[in-house]
C-alpha cells in the first residue's frame, strides 16, 4: 500500500472516530461506559496499564515504556505506583505535581514526551475517549453543567464523581444560547493534540523580564472590549494559556525550578483545589496532570529556599537516575544510532558493549559488602551470575546507595564519540578498539570532568579493555572450536565417563588393554578449572552433571554437547587452551601456508555468518586476538 493510500485510510479513521451530540445524548453514552468521565490522572494510569504488565522476579515492567526506556524499571514502577495509581484512584496524590529529578540525558524529557504522544494516541480508543463542551476553549468536563445540589442524585444514578465548576465562559453560553436548558448542550468527542494545543500543553520558561503571566492562564483580548463593554465579560477573554489548554489532560512545565515566583503562584491553587485565578473571574476549574522535570542541583538549590516551602509541599519527586545494566545501557546507543543517518555503519559485535561498560562502571559507587568489587557489582545488575552471590546480594547492593545513578557519563557523550569515530575512519566499519580510544581522547575535552574523575575514567577504559580483551578471545574461540566440534564432543563424552565412574565410585576399563583404572582426576579438574570450579566444589559440580542426565534420561532425551551451558564452556574453553598454538600461529602469521589460509578463511566465514561480523571486523578480530596470544 502506497503513502497516499495509507493517509487516506487515516483520514477515514479518523472521521469514523468524530461525534457530536447533546449533553442529554452524553448521558447516554455515560451509562453505558462510565469510564469516559475519569480523571486526567485515571486516563494516564489506564493508558499505561491498558498497554500491559510484564512481572519478572516480583518486579512490573510496563509494555508501554517497551523500546523507547531502558534499565529504568525500578524508577518506572516507582512512579507508575506511588503516583499515577494512588492518583487514578482520586487519593490526596493527585493534587501534588509530578516532578521527574535526574542527571542529564537519563530518560526525563523521553519519558514525559511519551505520555504525552501516548494521551494522544490514547484519546482515539474507546478506553480514552473524552468528550467536552464544543466550543469550549478550555474543552471543559461536559458534567460540570450538572449543578452542585443535583451531584450527589446524579453520583447515586451514574456512580460517577463530578469535581469542578462550570467555566465563566460556558456559564454564560448556557443562558445566552441554550436558555439554561443544559440538556440541550452541544458536547463533542475531542482528541488530544499537543500540535493543536487540545489536552497537551508544554510551557517553557523565557526571560523573566519579557515573559507574562498570560502564557499560563490567557489574558484579555483588548479589541474586543468595546463589542463586550467590559473586561469581566468571559466573551473578550482568551483562554489561550497553557493551563487553559492542558486541561483534561496533562502540561510539561519545563524548567520549573528556573521559573520566575509569580508563575509558581498559579500552581498553589491549581494543585491543591483543582482551580486557578485569571482575569477577572471566579476561580476557573482545571484537571489535569502536571509534569516538571529538573536535575539535582537545582532541586536542592530550589528546596533551601525558604520561601518555596508552599509549592515544595505541593510536589512529588520521582527520581530519575542513570540506567545501571550494561545490556540496556547497549540498547540505548543502538536506539540512538539508528535514528540517525549512520544506521548504515558496520559496528562490530562488542564494540558497543564495551563503550556500556565503560559508562555503567562510571555510574556505580564502590560497595562495602566483603569481596564485592565494581565488575561483579556491574555483572548482577546486569543479570549475570556471580559465584558467591545471589538475589538477595543484589538487593542489599541496590539500597546502600540511595543516590547510585545520579552521577556518571551520559549516554550522549557515549554517542558523541561512537559519532566522532564513525565519521573518522574511512572504511565503513568501527570495532571495540576504536570506540575506546575515541572515549578516552574525548575525556580530554568534558569540560564538567574533574582531574580526579578523569583518572578514575581512565581507568575505567582500561576495565573495559581487559573486559574487551576476555570477550575476543572467547569469540574467535567459538569460531575456531566449532572447526573442531568433533574433538569437542569426544572430549566431554571422555569427561563425563569419568564423572560417572567418580560419582558412583567405580572404575574405568582401558578400551585397549582392558585393565580397570581408577577416574582420571587430572583430566576432570583441568575441564573444571576453566570455568573457576573450586576443588571444594567440583564434587557437588559433579553430581549436578549427572543429575542432569538423569533427568533428561527419564524424559527419553538424550543428553549432548549443548545440554549444559556450563559445561560446554569448559569443554570449549580447555579444547581452545590446547589449540592456543594453533590459533597463535594461524591468527600472527604474516605469509600462512595453505592450511594457515584455509583455516582463517573458515573461521572468517563463521564470524561473518553466525557472530554478526562483516569481513573487515573479523580480519580485525583476528589480528588483535592473534596480538594478544602472543603477549
Amino acid at each position: 500500500m502506497d503513502i497516499l493510500s495509507k493517509i487516506q485510510l487515516h483520514r477515514e479513521e479518523e472521521q469514523r472516530l468524530v461525534w457530536e451530540g447533546t449533553f442529554a445524548e452524553y448521558l447516554d453514552i455515560l451509562k453505558e461506559r462510565p469510564h469516559v468521565a475519569q480523571s486526567a490522572h485515571s486516563r494516564v494510569y489506564n493508558m499505561i496499564k491498558d498497554a500491559g504488565i510484564d512481572t519478572f522476579n516480583g518486579q512490573k515492567k510496563y509494555r508501554f515504556f517497551d523500546n523507547q526506556i531502558f534499565g529504568l524499571e525500578e524508577a518506572i514502577e516507582r512512579l507508575v505506583e506511588e503516583y499515577f495509581h494512588p492518583a487514578a484512584k482520586r487519593l490526596d496524590v493527585r493534587k501534588r505535581i509530578l516532578l521527574l529529578m535526574g542527571p542529564v540525558s537519563g530518560g526525563k524529557s523521553t519519558l514525559v514526551t511519551m505520555l504525552k504522544r501516548g494521551l494522544e494516541q490514547y484519546s482515539k480508543t474507546d478506553s480514552g475517549a473524552v468528550y467536552a463542551i464544543k466550543g469550549c476553549p478550555m474543552h471543559e468536563d461536559p458534567l460540570h453543567l450538572i449543578p452542585h445540589h443535583l451531584r450527589q442524585d446524579f453520583f447515586e444514578e451514574y456512580g460517577v464523581r463530578i469535581e469542578g465548576s462550570l467555566s465563566p465562559l460556558n456559564t454564560m453560553r448556557l443562558e445566552k444560547e441554550y436558555g439554561n436548558r443544559i440538556e440541550d448542550v452541544i458536547v463533542e468527542r475531542i482528541f488530544f493534540s499537543e500540535d493543536k494545543r487540545t489536552g497537551i500543553g508544554t510551557f517553557s520558561p523565557s526571560d523573566p523580564k519579557s515573559q507574562d503571566i498570560a502564557d499560563l492562564t490567557g489574558s484579555i483580548d483588548f479589541s474586543t472590549i468595546a463589542e463586550y463593554g467590559s473586561e469581566s465579560d468571559p466573551r473578550a477573554y482568551r483562554f489561550d494559556g497553557e493551563l487553559n489548554k492542558a486541561n483534561r489532560g496533562m502540561m510539561e512545565f519545563q524548567e520549573m525550578l528556573k521559573c520566575d515566583e509569580k508563575f509558581l503562584w498559579h500552581l498553589l491553587s491549581l494543585t491543591q483545589e483543582g482551580n486557578f485565578k485569571a482575569g477577572r473571574f471566579a476561580l476557573i476549574s482545571a484537571d489535569e496532570l502536571i509534569v516538571a522535570h529538573t536535575n539535582e542541583a537545582e532541586y536542592r538549590s530550589f528546596i533551601a529556599n525558604k520561601k518555596n516551602e508552599a509549592l515544595h509541599s505541593r510536589i512529588i519527586v520521582m527520581a530519575v537516575p542513570y540506567n545501571l545494566k550494561v545490556s540496556e545501557e547497549e540498547r540505548i546507543y543502538e536506539k540512538m544510532i539508528q535514528a540517525s543517518d549512520m544506521s548504515h555503519v558496520h559496528i562490530a559485535p562488542h564494540a558497543l558493549r564495551v563503550a556500556a561498560i565503560f559508562s555503567i562502571l562510571t555510574r556505580l559507587k564502590d560497595s562495602k559488602k566483603q569481596g564485592m568489587d565494581l565488575l561483579k557489582k556491574m555483572r548482577l545488575y546486569d543479570g549475570e551470575i556471580v559465584e558467591g552471590f545471589n538475589h538477595v546480594d543484589l538487593e542489599e547492593l541496590k539500597r546502600e546507595f540511595a543516590d547510585e545513578g545520579m552521577s556518571g557519563i551520559d549516554p550522549r557523550y557515549i554517542i558523541n564519540r561512537i559519532s566522532s569515530t564513525i565519521i573518522r575512519k574511512e572504511v565503513p566499519s568501527i570495532n571495540a578498539l576504536d570506540v575506546l580510544r575515541s572515549l578516552k581522547d574525548g575525556l580530554d575535552h568534558h569540560a564538567s570532568i574533574s582531574k580526579e574523575d578523569k583518572e578514575r575514567y581512565v581507568n575505567y577504559i582500561s576495565v573495559a579493555r581487559k573486559e574487551y580483551d576476555e570477550i575476543a578471545k572467547k569469540e574467535v574461540q567459538k569460531a575456531f572450536v566449532y572447526s573442531y566440534e568433533e574433538s569437542a564432543v569426544t572430549l566431554m563424552d571422555n569427561y563425563l565417563d569419568n564423572v560417572e565412574a567418580y560419582c558412583n565410585k567405580n572404575k574405568l576399563r582401558d578400551p585397549l588393554t582392558g585393565e580397570e583404572m581408577s577416574p582420571d582426576e587430572k583430566l576432570m579438574r583441568s575441564i573444571e578449572e576453566q570455568i573457576g570450579i573450586s576443588e571444594n566444589a567440583k564434587k557437588a559440580f559433579r553430581e549436578e552433571i549427572l543429575i542432569r542426565i538423569s533427568a533428561y534420561a527419564r524424559k527419553g532425551k538424550k543428553f549432548n554437547y549443548q545440554s549444559h551451558e556450563r559445561l560446554r564452556e569448559a569443554i570449549q574453553k580447555k579444547l581452545f587452551a590446547d589449540l592456543k598454538d594453533v590459533v597463535k600461529i594461524t591468527t600472527s602469521s604474516k605469509t600462512p601456508d595453505e592450511s594457515q589460509l584455509k583455516k582463517i578463511n573458515e573461521v572468517i566465514a563463521r564470524l561473518v555468518d553466525e557472530h554478526g561480523y562483516n569481513t573487515t571486523s573479523a580480519n580485525e578480530l583476528l589480528r588483535y586476538v592473534g596480538s594478544l596470544l602472543n603477549r
